[in-house]
C-alpha cells in the first residue's frame, strides 16, 4: 500500500457520501473541513478533490473552490462498484477479528502485519481509522489496546435503553433551541434516502446518516455532555451494526420516523417529539436486537 493511495481512498469516500446523500450536489466542498471530518490533511483532500474534478464528479470554480457537480445516480453507482475496497474489506475483518475474540487485547503494529500480511502504511491507515471511530487507542510508549464495545446482546439493548432515556430528555432541555438550518438539511437527507436505492449505497454510509441525525438533534439541547454521550455510545455499537445486513424495509422505517420527528419540532411541538423519539428508539431496540443475538452466536462459535 502506498502513501499516494490514500487520495484515491479519499475520493471514494467522498463518492459515498455523495452517493449516501450526506453531500448534495452543488455543495461546497471545504478542505478543511474534510480533513477534519475524514481525519486527515489538506494534502490528500486536495489531491482527491483534483481526482474527482478530473472524473467530472466535482467543479473547480476560480476563486471559489470545489463544489459538487450534478451527476446521475447510477454513474455514481457504476464507478464505485469499479473501484477495490481492499483496504475497507480490511478494516472490516480487523473489527470483526477483535468483535469474535480472534485477538488479544493489546497488539504491536509488527504483530498485525505479520497476522493479516499488510504493509506497514496499510497497517497505520487502518489504525488510525479503528482510532478516529474510537474502538482502538495508542498506548503509552509501544502498542495498541483494543477499547470495549458493545458485542454482547445486553450491551446492545443496554446502549438503546441509555439513548432512550437521554436523547428525549435532551428534547426538554432549558437550554434547547430549534436551528432551523439542521433541521432543513436533515430533512433533505431523510428524503433524499427514501427516493434512493440502498443497494447501490455503502452501508456504512447509510448507517452514518442515521447516527448524524440523532447526533445533529440532540446536540440543540445545548448542552455539550448529551453529545458526547451520544457519540461515545454511537461509536460502541457502530461495528455490530456495520456487520449486520442493511434491511432497506427498516431503513424505510427509519428514514419515516425521523421525518415525523422533524415534522413536529418544525411545528414547535417539543414535547410531542420528544415522545416519538423514544417511540422511535424503542421500536428501534426491538428490531435490532436479533442483530445483537445473532453476533454473539458467532462471537460464541469463535470462541477457544
Amino acid at each position: 500500500m502506498r502513501t499516494s493511495d490514500l487520495p484515491q481512498r479519499i475520493s471514494r469516500r467522498l463518492l459515498q457520501d455523495i452517493a449516501a446523500g450526506s453531500i448534495e450536489a452543488g455543495q461546497h466542498l471545504g478542505a478543511q473541513q474534510l480533513a477534519d471530518q475524514y481525519g486527515v490533511s489538506r494534502t490528500p483532500i486536495r489531491e482527491a478533490m483534483n481526482i474527482l474534478e478530473a472524473k467530472g464528479f466535482l467543479v473547480r470554480q476560480e476563486n471559489r473552490g470545489y463544489f459538487v457537480a450534478d451527476t446521475d445516480p447510477e454513474t455514481l453507482t457504476e464507478v464505485l462498484d469499479q473501484q477495490p475496497e481492499s483496504l475497507n474489506d480490511a478494516y472490516h475483518r480487523l473489527a470483526e477479528d477483535w468483535l469474535t475474540g480472534r485477538l488479544p487485547e493489546e497488539v504491536t503494529e509488527q504483530f498485525l502485519r505479520q497476522h493479516y500480511s499488510w504493509s506497514k502504511a496499510w497497517t497505520n491507515d487502518i489504525l488510525v481509522r479503528a482510532a478516529r471511530e474510537g474502538w482502538i487507542e495508542r498506548k503509552e510508549g509501544y502498542g495498541w489496546r483494543f477499547l470495549p464495545v458493545a458485542n454482547t446482546p445486553e450491551a446492545f439493548d443496554e446502549i438503546y435503553r441509555f439513548r432512550m432515556a437521554i436523547e428525549p430528555a435532551a428534547m426538554l432541555e432549558p437550554s434547547f433551541e430549534l436551528d432551523r438550518k439542521i433541521l432543513t438539511e436533515q430533512r433533505r437527507i431523510q428524503e433524499g434516502m427514501l427516493e434512493m436505492d440502498f443497494s447501490a449505497v455503502p452501508a456504512e454510509s447509510l448507517l452514518e446518516n442515521g447516527a448524524l441525525f440523532h447526533e445533529e438533534l440532540i446536540k440543540l439541547s445545548g448542552n455539550p455532555y448529551f453529545l458526547m454521550a451520544l457519540q461515545r455510545v454511537n461509536r460502541m455499537r457502530r461495528l455490530m451494526e456495520y456487520r449486520a445486513e442493511v434491511n432497506h424495509e427498516r431503513l424505510v422505517e427509519q428514514c419515516t420516523e425521523h421525518l415525523e420527528i422533524l415534522e413536529l419540532l418544525e411545528a414547535g411541538n417539543t414535547v410531542d417529539a420528544s415522545y416519538r423519539m423514544r417511540q422511535h428508539l424503542s421500536g428501534a431496540l426491538k428490531r435490532k436486537s436479533p442483530i445483537a443475538w445473532n453476533w454473539a452466536a458467532d462471537k460464541d462459535a469463535h470462541s477457544p
